[in-house]
């Protein structure tokens, strides 16, 4: 950071934290922190130590729940400090949240399981075997039902009842259109899945064009986005009626993609950036983070 844009930073830092100026977590899995980027200004606030290699970034609650795969780990963070750290797991991947923000859902490929973290406690409280090697997920709005792909390029999907948080229960295997590699829930309910080798997504029951794998996606203000990391685009479809409203060019290797407010966001392993984008699909500000951005939140 040069020497004005640290000065920014120092000035709009204290404001921010205070004012509840939207902050995105941005995992740097290269440099063992997770960067706090004010999305409204485009500039790092802080930066947070932690275990090496932080890959996935989720809200759960009032803190942020960060999966360290390369150790085994997950930390659960709290504002700018870390107040957790777990070292229970193998290869933790991408976790989801209770709907009463209590618990975090983490799936561990080494372990392959599902794991439910007490995130006040700092605990794992329990874990279900599932088939295969538990990557992404997704829960459902009424917060009862999990679906875990398994694996990059799945040929199953294991649907996890979560009604009662602490006895997960595997409902059953579901077998997608193609090898699956993300889920998501939109606020509506309806399914959407994304592709581990295909240029194909699944949403509504039809299969939609797309492009390369393996897609990601999240939903905002009545649509859906999906991105493809390999083609640096994010495509932008009507959630109702699944219909491709725009197109936009965001840097190589934005595969993950989240939401916050009324903003989307998009880091980059290849470029280490931060794109925030509106609910339209348009780049608001992209801001360098570190040399290489796995996830945010």
């Amino acid at each position: 950071m040069d020497r004005r844009r640290f000065l920014l930073a120092a000035a709009v830092a204290p404001f921010a934290l205070r004012a509840g100026v939207p902050l995105a977590y941005v995992t740097a899995d290269t440099e063992a922190h997770v960067a706090v980027v004010d999305t409204v200004h485009g500039i790092v606030l802080h930066r947070i130590p932690t275990r090496p290699d932080p890959r996935s970034v989720q809200r759960v609650g009032d803190v942020v729940v960060v999966t360290h795969t390369a150790v085994g780990a997950v930390s659960v963070l709290d504002g700018l400090s870390v107040r957790h750290v777990l070292d229970s797991f193998e290869e933790p991947r991408y976790t989801a949240a209770s709907r009463d923000g209590r618990y975090a859902f983490v799936t561990d490929s080494g372990r392959i399981d599902l794991a439910v973290v007490d995130v006040g406690r700092g605990e794992v409280v329990a874990r279900l075997p599932l088939r295969m090697w538990p990557r992404h997920l997704s829960i459902s709005p009424d917060g009862r039902t999990l679906w875990v792909g398994l694996g990059t390029a799945s040929p199953q999907i294991a649907v996890v009842d979560v009604e009662d948080s602490t006895r997960p229960r595997l409902r059953e295997y579901v077998k997608p259109p193609f090898a699956a590699h993300d889920v998501g829930f939109a606020p509506s309910g309806r399914i959407w899945v994304t592709a581990g080798e295909d240029r194909r997504i699944s949403a509504h029951g039809r299969i939609l064009a797309a492009d390369a794998a393996p897609q990601h996606v999240t939903f905002l203000a009545g649509r859906a986005f999906v991105t493809s990391g390999d083609e640096g685009t994010l495509r932008v479809y009507d959630e109702a009626t699944a219909r491709l409203l725009h197109t936009t060019r965001i840097p190589v290797g934005s595969y993950n993609v989240q939401f916050l407010a009324d903003r989307v966001l998009t880091p980059s392993l290849n470029e280490g950036t931060l794109c925030v984008l509106d609910a339209g699909g348009r780049v608001l500000r992209r801001t360098r983070v570190a040399p290489s951005c796995h996830d945010a939140a």
